[in-house]
C-alpha cells in the first residue's frame, strides 16, 4: 500500500512539475540582495559562494588566527568592503543589506559581527585580535601544538594596546 501511495505521490509532482503547476510556496518571494558596489565579480562563482561562504570564510580565518597567513582573497573585511550597501553603508543595517536578506529569509542568525564591523573599515582600525602580536602569538602555539586561551589572549591585548 505505502509504495502503491508513494509512486501516485511521484506520478502527482511529475505532471505538475511537466504542466507548470507547481506547489504554493514555489512562488515565495526571494530574498532581495543588493548587487556589490566595487568589483565586476566576487572571488568565486555566485552560486558558489551563496552555498559555501561560511566554509570559505570559515578556512580564511583559520590559515589568518593559526598559521599568521594573511590575505584579501577570502576576508570577511573584503567581503564587507564590496558588498555594504549604498544606502546604508553596512552589510546588516537594513533588511535588504547583502548579509541580512539571505540570512533572514533562511533563518540563519548571523554571528560574525558579534566581533567584527559590518561597515568598511580603514587598516587603520583594526581590531585588537587581529592585531600582527596577536597572530605571532597562535601561530607560535600552533607550531608548538598548544592552544591559546581566552586569559592568555586578553593578557596579550592588553601588552599590544
Amino acid at each position: 500500500m505505502r509504495l502503491r501511495l508513494d509512486r501516485w505521490v511521484l506520478l502527482v509532482l511529475a505532471l505538475m512539475t511537466w504542466t507548470g503547476l507547481t506547489p504554493a510556496h514555489a512562488g515565495a518571494p526571494k530574498p532581495v540582495v543588493e548587487k556589490a558596489i566595487k568589483g565586476e565579480q566576487c572571488v568565486e562563482p555566485t552560486e558558489y559562494m551563496r552555498r559555501n561562504h561560511m566554509k570559505v570564510l570559515e578556512g580564511h580565518r583559520d590559515k589568518t588566527v593559526h598559521e599568521g597567513i594573511r590575505t584579501k582573497k577570502y576576508s570577511l573585511k573584503e567581503c564587507i568592503n564590496c558588498h555594504a550597501s549604498e544606502k546604508t553603508g553596512s552589510v546588516t543595517a537594513a533588511k535588504d543589506n547583502f548579509c541580512v536578506s539571505c540570512h533572514s529569509y533562511a533563518s540563519v542568525k548571523i554571528d560574525c559581527f558579534d566581533c567584527h564591523s559590518s561597515k568598511p573599515q580603514s587598516t587603520a582600525m583594526l581590531h585588537p585580535l587581529t592585531a600582527k602580536g596577536a597572530h605571532l602569538k597562535h601561530q607560535m602555539a600552533a607550531q608548538a601544538g598548544k592552544s591559546i586561551n581566552a586569559k592568555d589572549m586578553a593578557k596579550l591585548v592588553g601588552d599590544i594596546k
